[in-house]
């Protein structure tokens, strides 16, 4: 199950914002969550991603490469869907245009989950329009 981060990303203190950002797919941020946080083993943390431990293996090394890649360049990291589901509701904010997921399906959702706004609207995904 993965367990997605509660913000968009990162950017280094001093930086002017320009910088090209490294773009950390969800599939590698659970990797850091599982072996870095979680302090998981490889074999562990691929059965709790569903994935072989050499596909872990690979998805951790990539996320270990554009962490550093990102820290030393100075640039930002922004998180993006990768090759992952999630077994709740889409919102689309009608003032940031961020698209965001609910897990708890029994809490209405009443504002943006990045800024905030209670300008949003349901997003359906299998057929790529916002519901009213």
């Amino acid at each position: 199950m993965l367990n997605p981060p509660k913000f968009k990303g990162y950017r280094a203190i001093g930086t002017s914002g320009e910088e090209h950002a490294v773009v950390l797919n969800l599939e590698e941020y659970e990797s850091i969550r599982l072996s870095d946080h979680l302090l998981l083993g490889q074999v562990t943390a691929a059965q709790e991603m569903g994935v072989s431990r050499s596909t872990f293996a690979r998805i951790y090394e990539s996320a270990r490469r554009k962490i550093a890649l990102a820290f030393i360049e100075a640039r930002p990291i922004v998180f993006e869907g990768g090759k992952v589901y999630f077994d709740s509701s889409w919102y689309e904010c009608r003032f940031c245009r961020c698209l965001f997921n609910h897990p708890d399906k029994q809490l209405p959702v009443k504002e943006c989950s990045l800024c905030g706004s209670n300008k949003i609207k349901i997003y359906n995904e299998d057929s790529n329009h916002i519901n009213r």
